[in-house]
């Protein structure tokens, strides 16, 4: 379906983070939109706040009138979507064009100038980072992102103007082998849903495939060192970066009294005295990765400097809840052994001193199986480590896969224990701590709230 045929968008899956962004863009362009969701959360409600017609339950009847046109009507569904939910199944039989939410940012790349962030961590962070550099300077953009920004409350960022769109360019089902990118930044490339690609050769050659989408014209901005072989075509640039090495990186960088500031090496222009909106040690690499990706797009030195200096991160991204003197309590969306070791090793780099205690709950059986041992290697940076059940997501119980696997090969010394999800709070209540961080892309972030009222009542 041509874009300009559009006049009504079904969502199944409307709550998700990146099906949200999408229907937030329609909205914006003035379509009907309409959607289906398992459960209210505030996203839903947000955006039924913005003109969206939302329900909750399960039945074709629900379906709002102006979405049951097949000549006027894109349907957009999540892979998390059963094949078999009833209004998807109807939306089939009946000759819709039934699309996944990668064929339409897909579709969005085609149209405009795409600046894509792919990787197995780092990007949510990249990309947010890009799109608020970009948006406060005179190019600007709009943007789909991974996560809600803390400068705008949002996962979606609106430009009428701008011919450039970020995207979070997940590798998950293959879906960023739909996009069409302008530019790329690839941040890391360990092997991540082995459930999907069966082995880390597959993984990475799906990668080089990606790179094979870049347009010519364009670039590809790529972290030094990784596995993967890039095989981009003729007339596309190629650039490194990295943290203190490549045509992208840092120098003189300085870190003390919650502040970082670096200088930025450039091919284009070198930048002095880059200050972190968000300070923290692992962002150093990420926001060269994004300010690169704004440089080479035609943002000036000082939009960049300012940009950067005003970041204020992503929720559930090293998300900051309590930091004072007697605590500091945060909550990081961190479910891969290399994030969990970056977070680990950033919260170390900041609070040398201090005990550091660590609640993880594991995201999918799968991933733990293969994982397992990376798991224990990183947490076991960490001084206390406390580990709840795994969050199944997708997935049915695999024998034998159990948090106790990561439990049974932490490093000696680590203080260690596992409870239930239902008792994290009681744990909470009965124990003191110096720096807690909650870790995991499951449900445990649901308790955040009610952990920060405990621990702001006891550490006031």
């Amino acid at each position: 379906m041509e874009q300009k045929d559009i006049k009504a968008v079904y969502f199944v899956g409307i709550g998700g983070i990146g099906m949200s962004a999408i229907a937030r863009y329609f909205l914006r362009m003035g379509l009907v939109v309409a959607g289906y969701d398992k459960t209210p959360s505030p996203l839903t409600r947000q955006m039924e706040k913005e003109g969206a017609l939302i329900h909750y339950e399960e039945l074709v009847d629900e379906i709002p009138h102006t979405c049951k046109n097949p000549k006027h009507t894109l349907v957009v569904y999540t892979p998390a979507i059963p094949q078999e939910h009833k209004e998807l199944v109807f939306f089939r039989e009946n000759g819709f064009d039934v699309e996944k939410r990668a064929q339409v940012l897909g579709m969005l790349t085609r149209s405009n100038k795409g600046l894509c962030v792919a990787g197995t961590h780092g990007k949510t962070t990249t990309s947010t980072m890009c799109a608020h550099i970009l948006h406060q300077s005179h190019i600007d953009c709009n943007a789909f992102l991974g996560g809600i920004s803390k400068n705008y409350g949002t996962n979606y960022i609106f430009s009428k103007e701008s011919e450039f769109v970020v995207i979070e360019a997940d590798e998950f089902d293959r879906s960023f082998h739909w996009l069409r990118p302008w530019m790329t930044v690839i941040t890391s490339t360990d092997p991540d849903h082995l459930d999907i690609y069966g082995t880390k050769e597959a993984y990475l050659e799906s990668f080089r495939h990606y790179t094979t989408l870049i347009q010519p014209g364009g670039a590809l901005i790529i972290h030094r060192g990784l596995e993967m072989k890039a095989d981009v075509q003729e007339g596309v640039k190629v650039y490194e970066y990295a943290l203190e090495d490549g045509d992208f990186h840092a120098e003189n960088i300085r870190i003390g009294n919650g502040e970082i500031t670096f200088d930025f090496i450039s091919p284009i222009e070198n930048i002095k005295n880059v200050a972190l909106g968000q300070p923290v040690p692992i962002n150093i690499e990420n926001g060269i990765a994004a300010m690169a990706m704004a440089q080479l797009n035609g943002c000036l030195a000082e939009e960049i400097k300012y940009g950067m200096k005003t970041y204020g991160g992503v929720d559930r991204r090293f998300d900051f809840k309590l930091k004072n003197d007697k605590i500091v309590f945060l909550s990081d969306y961190a479910h891969h052994p290399k994030e969990i070791y970056q977070s680990a090793r950033s919260i170390r780099e900041l609070y040398k001193d201090r005990k550091i205690t660590v609640i993880f709950q594991p995201h999918l059986y799968s991933r733990t199986h293969d994982f397992y041992l990376d798991f224990a290697e990183s947490l076991s940076l960490l001084d206390e480590v406390v580990l709840t059940e795994i969050y199944p997501a997708r997935e049915l119980p695999i024998p034998g896969v159990t948090s106790k696997l990561i439990y049974d090969h932490l490093k000696e010394g680590v203080q260690k224990m596992m409870i239930a999800k239902d008792d994290v709070l009681d744990f909470v209540k009965e124990h003191d701590f110096e720096v807690l961080i909650v870790l995991g892309a499951g449900d445990l972030d649901n308790l955040v709230p009610e952990m920060e009222k405990i621990l702001s009542k006891r550490y006031k």
